[in-house]
């Protein structure tokens, strides 16, 4: 009975427009009042200890970080190497878009900031060069969601916070999909230039090419400073995003010069603010998983699935279909607050690598990012080009079979997201 009450709230509050933080908070209160009989002072102490976590602390840094290189001029760097490096090519220009989001993403965490940084300087070029509006749209909505898989990625850190998860392994995990999505958008591209007969940019000598790499080499050094850093063992994920704060800043301010020190203040505020709301859902879903744990759903579910004689690739099938649902309605850190309490002990029982699982869910979220009602990278995208959100939509449709295809080859060959950290650390899951 208290967990129908539990989720019956949460969906009426959700229902009613109240913010998702809100909706969990209140949920959690008052199921614990009423069918629990404790104490607001033992509620305030268990939100204390749930967020007494080391391994958030990455996450303001993080999003710091990619408000400098957004704000700066490093993306409009990695934009003239990536154009030089495969311009020439038929489709160029949007492949060199899809490799500039790449490497943005590499060093922001963030799709919506892989979207502005990029889409806002590549979009209007790409228009001014013969491609189409919707073309473009499509490519930048999508190639944007590669902010949260390449590392390092803050839903990484949100997922590994919820579960206890090393987020070193999940940063190494995201490398080889990471990598291979962006291939395959690359590989679409040049297959639909072909058949469009779309543009394609002078080829770029040799000399300037190396010329445009040393201008964005300050900011591509960042990728070398977080994941060698944790590789080597230098620092924590938690350190090498504070790290990476510092010296996002150094780079825009010092090096670039592209940013005064008269707006960090406004950069420091943005970031305030973000950091806090993101951080605010983070508490109060912790609250929820905590009410969960006590409630012992997630322990009665694993026991079903258990008894039922289930086998993994079914229930991966399961957990994809819920997660597929709820990226249409919720955001990725919401969504893995609340589901990944619930089915991750179920996939442990299972034998299924968390590091996998935490795979699963980051494709998944990327694919929410860009599917409606809410999708976040549609928003920004229409914000950015001005386009109605049903035009984005339309525009990324196209784009959306090639992430549902690469999902069901992350979740169904474990090996594209394990080789890379069992090949460093040594498996996970004995």
């Amino acid at each position: 009975m208290n967990t129908v009450f539990l989720f019956i709230t949460l969906l009426t509050s959700l229902a009613l427009g109240l913010p998702i933080a809100m909706a969990l908070g209140l949920a959690s209160i008052l199921e614990v009042l009423i069918f629990e009989h404790d104490s607001l002072a033992s509620l305030a102490l268990s939100f204390f200890q749930t967020m007494d976590q080391f391994t958030l602390l990455a996450i303001p840094f993080f999003i710091l970080a990619a408000n400098f290189l957004t704000t700066g001029g490093v993306a409009r760097r990695m934009i003239n190497f990536a154009i030089a490096a495969v311009g020439h090519l038929q489709g160029g220009l949007a492949i060199a878009s899809v490799l500039a989001c790449m490497l943005f993403a590499a060093v922001s965490g963030s799709s919506p900031a892989t979207v502005v940084a990029i889409g806002s300087i590549v979009i209007a070029g790409m228009v001014r060069a013969g491609y189409s509006q919707s073309f473009a749209t499509g490519v930048i909505v999508n190639a944007g969601t590669l902010g949260i898989l390449i590392p390092p990625s803050i839903v990484m850190v949100v997922f590994a916070a919820a579960t206890e998860t090393s987020v070193g392994r999940l940063f190494m995990a995201g490398v080889v999909p990471g990598i291979l999505l962006g291939t395959i958008l690359m590989v679409a591209i040049y297959v639909a230039a072909r058949v469009k007969k779309l543009p394609r940019q002078p080829k770029v000598p040799w000399l300037e090419r190396l010329r445009l790499f040393r201008e964005a080499m300050w900011g591509l050094l960042l990728i070398v400073i977080v994941m060698g850093g944790i590789y080597g063992g230098i620092f924590t994920p938690t350190e090498a995003a504070a790290v990476a704060a510092v010296y996002a800043f150094f780079a825009a301010v010092v090096i670039y010069r592209d940013l005064h020190i008269s707006e960090v203040p406004r950069v420091l505020l943005d970031s305030g603010r973000v950091s806090v709301m993101l951080m605010f859902i983070i508490g109060n879903a912790f609250l929820f998983g905590h009410v969960l744990t006590t409630s012992q759903i997630p322990q009665s579910i694993a026991q079903m699935v258990t008894d039922a004689n289930m086998a993994p690739w079914h229930f991966l099938l399961i957990v994809n279909i819920i997660l597929l649902v709820a990226g249409n309605f919720m955001d990725p850190s919401a969504i893995v607050l609340i589901t990944a309490p619930i089915l991750f002990p179920t996939a442990i029982k299972l034998g299924i690598d968390p590091i996998h699982l935490g795979i699963i869910y980051v494709v998944n979220m990327e694919i929410g990012l860009v599917t409606p009602p809410v999708g976040l990278n549609l928003f920004v995208a229409s914000g950015i080009t001005k386009m109605p959100l049903v035009d984005v939509v339309k525009a990324a449709m196209p784009w959306l079979t090639l992430l549902i295809g690469f999902l069901v080859v992350v979740t169904y060959i474990p090996e594209v997201s394990l080789w890379l950290p069992n090949m460093l650390f040594g498996p996970a899951l004995k």
